[in-house]
């Protein structure tokens, strides 16, 4: 078979994208302080939108569209006892039964928000799993997270709809320039790294 002419191969390159299931679908972490509309964004995605809700009444600013019903909330992980855990094994069940049955290929957008409550909300199950339900985390259960926010969000970024998750931004100072630096309020080397899966 002789190679493709530079006009063929263009035009391969074109047919797989557009056939692509990734090219029809959307991916955002949107991450700032309280009160600067990461939630209230959520109105403009693609229809229906659900949103599972881990930051406690974060949700009240969409009540028009969820009265309405073109945004859905499971706000039943919004309450969290990090001494009996009960959230992130809840939304890990509720997670893996909407994949399951198919039904991420029929909504336009999912949200988690905040991505910040749902990975504290993780450690607090890391650490119920490791026998020291509310204790002090540890360097291995770190990782452990880490490792499982990661993968995590892969599996949320080829789902066969939008995803956005929100965040709450964490403060650093730069310590060459003296400059604050702001960037997702997650674990360690996170910060940098997970922006790059979206």
């Amino acid at each position: 078979m002789p190679p493709l002419s530079p006009e063929e191969q263009a035009a391969l390159f074109r047919k797989n994208y557009n056939e692509s299931e990734a090219s029809k679908t959307f991916n955002a972490l949107i991450y700032g302080g309280i009160g600067t509309g990461k939630t209230r964004c959520l109105q403009t995605c693609r229809k229906p939108v659900l949103v599972d809700s881990f930051d406690p009444g974060g949700t009240k600013t969409l009540k028009d569209f969820i009265d309405a019903g073109s945004i859905l909330v499971d706000n039943s992980f919004e309450v969290e006892n990090a001494k009996q855990p009960t959230a992130y094994a809840a939304w890990e069940k509720h997670f893996d039964a909407l994949r399951a049955s198919g039904f991420f290929n029929r909504v336009g957008t999912y949200c988690l928000d905040s991505l910040t409550t749902w990975a504290e909300s993780m450690l607090n199950e890391i650490l119920k799993r490791a026998g020291r339900p509310g204790g002090v985390p540890q360097q291995m259960d770190w990782m452990v997270q880490m490792n499982t926010i990661r993968d995590a969000i892969k599996l949320c970024t080829t789902l066969p709809c939008d995803f956005i998750a929100t965040a709450h931004v964490d403060h650093d100072k730069d310590e060459y320039t003296g400059k604050i630096i702001g960037g997702v309020m997650v674990t360690g080397k996170l910060k940098q790294k997970l922006p790059l899966l979206f």
